[in-house]
């Protein structure tokens, strides 16, 4: 096993690690004895996880270590980072006045995240390849659901969670509409296999 699978490895034993501090916090609020420590420490947790995804996709590209594991589990490391962090952080109050993500933002995130596999898994039994090169949305919806998560995390309190999540809901679905436009167009050109 490569370095750079070993690091993406370790991102993905941080998660719990990290949902643990945020449910320890938010259980902290929720008493209404926050403890600023646990809060610290998640958000400490979140950023090195998220650090190390690129830190493994560097190591992979500069000591040629890629790999078909690695490519398979680094998009995996991600999502598990990023929806654990959602759903905990809508689970959990973070703040006074219900700071929290709203729940509908974490349905559609795994709504999302779940319709692309079934997707996916529907390309691959019909068309038997998938080909599908990351899609500007795409990238978008990951960095404004990030910043949403920033934003409930450091208690930003110009605006509440609410907007942030809009703006990656927008997103959300903008690149499920991608996703289900590109598996449309790869069910269609399928190569028709003779009964």
């Amino acid at each position: 096993m490569t370095l750079a699978s070993k690091i993406t490895l370790g991102r993905i034993f941080m998660v719990p690690v990290f949902a643990v501090y945020v449910a320890r916090y938010g259980m902290s609020v929720a008493a209404r004895e926050p403890d600023e420590r646990l809060r610290w420490t998640a958000l400490a947790l979140f950023v090195i996880a998220s650090a190390t995804d690129g830190v493994d996709g560097w190591i992979a590209r500069r000591f040629n270590q890629k790999s078909k594991f690695g490519a398979f589990i680094d998009p995996l490391a991600d999502k598990f980072l990023l929806i654990t962090a959602i759903v905990f952080l809508s689970a959990f109050p973070w703040g006074e006045h219900d700071w929290r993500m709203p729940q509908w933002f974490a349905w559609l995130v795994i709504t999302r995240d779940t319709l692309i596999v079934l997707g996916i898994i529907l390309v691959k039994r019909t068309a038997r390849e998938v080909h599908y090169s990351p899609h500007w949305t795409g990238k978008v919806c990951t960095v404004t659901q990030m910043f949403a998560i920033g934003w409930v995390m450091l208690k930003v309190d110009i605006l509440p969670p609410l907007y942030p999540c809009l703006v990656a809901a927008l997103f959300t679905l903008w690149s499920a509409v991608n996703y289900y436009l590109e598996a449309s167009r790869q069910l269609r050109n399928a190569p028709v296999t003779p009964p």
